[in-house]
């Protein structure tokens, strides 16, 4: 477990798991919405695909992320192991709220400068709407994925509850 994908729908705790297997197993982890969104104003960087792929072309890394469509291949071809937070929207949606609600009342920056804002709300690709709408789209993606013969080699760990990838990450050995 070397190149590690750390994927689910916003609010599975992709990137709290990925930092945590990440400090274990002492590979460098990378927040893809970091990567993705260059500064202020929600900005994408337009070198994402070429900073990814310099990334992917490691040794070792962790993403927490399924992975933005313009990276998702190469990242599913050049992984070794798939973390898939497979939770029902009754565990996501009370996390993706609280998080949400929280950095816009704290004004919590997010991803290079930006923070999450009380009319963002109100849009589409806020992520307490996105893992509403998403959940089960995502879902069916990855599953096509973890079945694809293009990504046979890939170790798939799928996860149902906080409890099970907990239990699994409390047995990982330390590097």
């Amino acid at each position: 477990m070397r190149r590690i994908l750390v994927a689910g729908i916003s609010g599975a705790g992709k990137s709290t798991l990925a930092r945590a297997l990440s400090n274990r197993l002492a590979v460098p982890c990378h927040e893809m919405d970091g990567l993705y969104f260059a500064g202020p104003g929600w900005a994408v960087d337009e070198a994402f695909p070429v900073r990814v792929a310099e990334i992917a072309g490691t040794p070792a890394w962790i993403f927490d992320s399924f992975g933005y469509p313009e990276v998702r291949d190469l990242l599913w071809e050049r992984a070794d192991t798939v973390v898939w937070l497979d939770y029902p929207r009754r565990v996501v949606m009370p996390r993706v709220l609280r998080r949400s609600l929280r950095r816009t009342v704290l004004r919590e920056p997010v991803f290079n400068g930006n923070r999450e804002t009380v009319a963002g709300w109100f849009q589409s690709d806020h992520p307490a709407w996105w893992a509403w709408s998403q959940h089960a789209a995502r879902q069916a993606e990855i599953r096509r994925r973890t079945r694809d013969p293009r990504f046979a080699p890939l170790r798939v760990l799928r996860f149902t509850s906080p409890y099970s990838a907990a239990v699994w990450l409390r047995s990982v050995a330390p590097a």
